[in-house]
């Protein structure tokens, strides 16, 4: 395997980005109400509903890929509901309500953020096992776990914070 700059990403670092990251997620998600979390106002708009099931599901990929599998928990229905590729529906019946589904999404981001803190270079260095695109974009566990839990969170958190303007609701920067 050829070194490349993906893998040589120390765990400290891409915890270093995480932590901030759910910061932000806890300060964007903390005023929106309950029973405004799966509405739209626009129909290609992600509401904070799907925006942050989707994400929810990650770390657990993530924490099996570094051999920490035993510290997944999955929801039932929530990858079939949430996974890439689903529409977003502005339909709060559809979806758990906001209480649950942000208490998932914290939980498992800092499950994964405390596991980063004893994972080592060479499990980080170790080739993705994930199928498909993700393996060829990040070619070891480090790059993917980066990419996952930074990048793709911070997408998401985007779209959140575009949302929340839409609605009303104040800048958390």
């Amino acid at each position: 395997m050829t070194t490349s700059t993906l893998d040589r990403l120390s765990a400290a670092t891409i915890n270093a980005c995480l932590k901030p990251t759910i910061g932000y997620a806890e300060a964007l998600l903390k005023d929106i109400p309950a029973d405004k979390f799966a509405f739209s106002p626009h129909p290609t708009m992600n509401h904070p509903a799907f925006v942050v099931g989707h994400l929810s599901i990650y770390p657990n990929r993530l924490l099996s890929i570094m051999g920490k599998s035993d510290l997944a928990v999955e929801r039932p229905g929530y990858d079939e509901l949430f996974k890439a590729g689903t529409a977003c529906v502005a339909d709060p019946k559809k979806y758990p309500g906001k209480d649950e589904l942000t208490a998932y999404y914290l939980d498992r981001y800092k499950t994964l953020a405390s596991v980063l803190e004893s994972v080592s270079d060479e499990t980080l260095a170790q080739p993705n096992p994930m199928e498909g695109r993700l393996r060829e974009m990040f070619p070891t566990i480090g790059a993917a776990t980066n990419f996952m839990a930074n990048n793709h969170n911070m997408m998401h958190l985007g779209q959140l914070s575009s949302w929340r303007r839409a609605m009303g609701l104040p800048s958390v920067m």
